[in-house]
């Protein structure tokens, strides 16, 4: 059975609550087989939540780390691609700190690519029918944040674990008054189950189409 460590947020941006930690929950009450689920919420506070990742990551000691957040005005759910090493904050984090142009680990690289089998893991959620994609961008706000301290942890001290980041929409609770795109907490938590089965699964990834040309 593989260990999965599952990551997600508490609420930000004046919101009372957070998909992710929301369908990070669902899992953990509703787990798929063959993989054992343990789970951590994030607080979406710069330095603070790489504090906690660790803490949860030393404590776990996971073969694979899927953290989540929510990325809202997104229609689907993102699997990463690559974290940057950068935290340029268009809105105070929880504790109101607002870096600019800031790296998140200084000397550190430039970017970390996602070591999970990315276009599988898509795939296999659109093959659940569930709407999914690439992302080529994390952002550049704490869940870029976490998703690069993840990735500098394993490499520099964890090589033989795996790791990488999916954003999921916002809840129809939270887009009555936006007229945004979203997605029921219930769809997103079976979609991070798809997730966790094929990246517990296989180390190696398809070739599949998910580039962009903006």
């Amino acid at each position: 059975m593989t260990r999965v460590l599952l990551t997600g947020f508490t609420p930000f941006e004046g919101s009372d609550v957070n998909p992710s930690w929301q369908a990070v929950q669902a899992v953990a009450a509703d787990p798929p087989p063959g993989v054992d689920v343990v789970t951590a919420e994030l607080p979406c506070v710069f330095g603070e939540a790489l504090d906690a990742l660790r803490t949860a990551v030393t404590e776990a000691d996971p073969e694979v780390v899927v953290c989540v957040g929510q990325a809202g005005g997104r229609p689907d759910v993102t699997v990463e691609r690559v974290a940057i090493n950068v935290d340029d904050a268009r809105i105070p984090d929880n504790a109101g700190a607002q870096p600019i142009d800031e790296p998140i680990v200084e000397g550190g690289p430039a970017a970390y690519f996602t070591n999970l089998p990315l276009k599988a893991c898509v795939t296999a959620v659109r093959e659940a029918g569930l709407p999914a994609s690439v992302s080529q961008t994390a952002g550049t706000f704490v869940c870029n944040h976490v998703f690069y301290g993840l990735m500098h942890l394993l490499a520099t001290e964890r090589p033989a674990a795996r790791g990488g980041f999916v954003h999921i929409p916002y809840a129809p609770e939270q887009v009555t008054d936006k007229g945004e795109p979203s997605l029921p907490v219930g769809a997103a938590a079976e979609a991070l189950r798809v997730i966790m089965v094929t990246a517990a699964g296989r180390t190696d990834d398809i070739k599949a189409v998910g580039g962009a040309t903006h």
